[in-house]
């Protein structure tokens, strides 16, 4: 490396030293234990050889989930494939959590559990079951707010905020969603009230960016045979889906 202001200094095997002053080394090239090499720049070479240390090993890279146990909010078997998958290869020890009280007709919130029931099973993927079904809950919740994204927030802090809530409960150390896969909802705002909540209950909220996934998603799903719902998951959402 070159220094304008400052000598290089190499030593008798070429090695490159720490640099040091232009008068220096005309001193050592005068008092004969230097050889001038370059005058612009200026190098000098030492007529010995330096013991350098040798360069410390850098760092292994721990994986980022390493050592860490995370619940995984899923909305669908479809979402929870490359989710899950990219979990464990950050070496997270990942258990789904469900807990859809949007999900409507009755019926549809059925074929989801089960679809995913089965999936689950496939990848030896531990499972916390939230039993019933909250959807009076859910309108409850939204009423008065059943316009797009209005509702939607809702929806989000409502099955962020149970799935943070049994995290603390069952010593979870993070908790994330499915639902940072599709392209069809809000990320960052589930990014932000998932912070929020996971705060509040003494746990992590881990985001990443998991549409990168979404056609290993589309694969994946059509593998394994797993049921896909034309539409996110509520009776809004359903007739507006039917609308266009």
């Amino acid at each position: 490396m070159i220094h304008p202001d400052r000598a290089t200094v190499l030593d008798a095997a070429g090695r490159e030293l720490s640099p040091t002053s232009i008068e220096k080394a005309r001193r050592l090239v005068a008092a004969g234990r230097a050889t001038l090499v370059s005058e612009s720049p200026l190098v000098v070479r030492l007529h010995y050889a330096v013991d350098l240390p040798p360069m410390p090993e850098p760092a292994e890279e721990r994986p980022v989930g390493e050592g860490k146990t995370i619940l995984l909010h899923v909305c669908c078997a479809p979402c929870s494939t490359y989710t899950v998958e990219r979990l464990r290869e950050l070496s997270f020890a990942v258990t789904g959590f469900w807990y859809n009280p949007n999900i409507h007709p009755w019926s549809k919130h059925e074929r989801r559990r089960e679809s995913l029931v089965r999936y689950a099973s496939e990848i030896g993927l531990p499972m916390i079951w939230t039993e019933g079904y909250d959807m009076p809950l859910f309108l409850r919740a939204v009423s008065g707010h059943e316009r797009f994204g209005e509702r939607c927030e809702i929806c989000y802090r409502m099955r962020l905020e149970r799935t943070a809530q049994v995290a603390a409960e069952r010593g979870f150390d993070v908790i994330t969603t499915t639902l940072l896969i599709s392209p069809h909802q809000n990320q960052g705002l589930i990014r932000q009230i998932g912070e929020t909540v996971a705060v509040e209950h003494g746990v992590e909220f881990f985001f990443e960016n998991f549409r990168r996934g979404w056609a290993r998603r589309g694969h994946l799903a059509r593998e394994h045979d797993l049921y896909q719902q034309r539409y996110c998951g509520c009776i809004y959402s359903e007739w507006e889906a039917g609308q266009r």
